[in-house]
């Protein structure tokens, strides 16, 4: 069964930094397209950063020159690069990621568990 775990949330005051990460483990399976959305309370779940297998990585205007989202292929590793925070940051943030079995050709999305970021001001 595929799990996603992520890690690296917490606390920390504006203009600071975080490095969330997500690692995708259980069984033998091909990694499609991953992402990292946020929810900030009373708020939709938006995208941040979105990762294809294949061309180039897009961000929401709001965290566009500040975070950086890059993706370990062979650890299956998915990362959130977040510097010069802001309060407006805080939220949870969910790591999304479309796996398929190596032995067929179905993908299903899967999500992380969310972890909470809190920019103090």
């Amino acid at each position: 069964q595929v799990q996603l775990v992520e890690s690296g949330g917490g606390l920390v005051q504006a203009g600071g930094s975080l490095r969330p990460s997500c690692a995708a483990s259980g069984g033998e399976f091909v990694v499609g397209n991953m992402a990292w959305f946020r929810q900030a309370p009373g708020e939709q779940r938006d995208l941040v950063a979105n990762l294809p297998a294949a061309g180039d990585t897009t961000y929401t205007d709001r965290v566009k020159g500040r975070f950086t989202a890059a993706r370990d292929n062979d650890k299956n590793v998915l990362y959130l690069e977040m510097t010069n925070l802001k309060p407006e940051d805080t939220a949870v943030y969910y790591c999304y990621v479309r796996i398929r079995p190596i032995d067929n050709f179905v993908y299903r999305d899967y999500w992380g568990q969310g972890i909470q970021v809190t920019v103090s001001s």
